[in-house]
């Protein structure tokens, strides 16, 4: 007696005759941070970011239009609970600026020329001496305009570039060192 089994396999082919093909080019920031307290590194952390809009068209047309290059960018801190959004703005950034640290203006950002689709600036990290009792929840990165080294300054025409909100807030005491560094990468995905 003979037992069949009831088998059978289909194989089918699809012919694709004009793939279509993306070429994407991200742009990101990746932040570093430090926190010192008397002398003493006692936190550090790692974390991505909002690149605004109207920080990626000046990008775009500095590159691409023929825009005026910003030459001096400068970092802040803020101490509002905000979320970046990619729609702020210099003039209507989302959040408060802290002012609560003893240097004069926002910090330089000092960058190496870019390596690798990567600008840093790793080898001049920012540093922000605390000068008050505080809980900040994040960094920026801003540039232009007349006013982009003042603290606080929104009415000074410059450009928002970036912003980071730390994942947990951080509460920070007079004398306290906050270093932070942005580098930038630009890269074929």
């Amino acid at each position: 007696m003979k037992s069949r089994l009831p088998l059978s396999t289909k194989f089918g082919a699809t012919l694709i005759s004009h793939p279509e093909v993306k070429s994407i080019l991200p742009i990101c920031s990746w932040w570093e941070f430090e926190h010192y307290r008397k002398g003493k590194l006692i936190d550090q952390w790692e974390q991505k970011n909002v690149n605004t809009d109207q920080g990626l068209n000046h990008l775009l047309n500095v590159a691409f239009n023929s825009a005026t290059q910003i030459t001096s960018w400068y970092m802040g801190l803020f101490e509002s609970d905000t979320t970046p959004l990619v729609t702020h703005t210099y003039a209507v950034p989302g959040f408060t600026e802290s002012t609560a640290y003893d240097e004069a203006t926002r910090i330089a950002y000092v960058a190496a020329t870019a390596t690798t689709k990567v600008m840093t600036n790793t080898a001049s990290k920012s540093t922000f001496t605390i000068s008050g009792t505080k809980t900040i929840y994040g960094a920026f990165l801003c540039g232009g305009g007349t006013g982009a080294a003042t603290k606080s300054d929104t009415t000074g025409g410059g450009t928002l570039f970036a912003s980071s909100k730390f994942a947990t807030a951080k509460d920070v005491v007079d004398g306290d060192i906050l270093m932070v560094v942005c580098s930038i990468a630009l890269a074929d995905a």
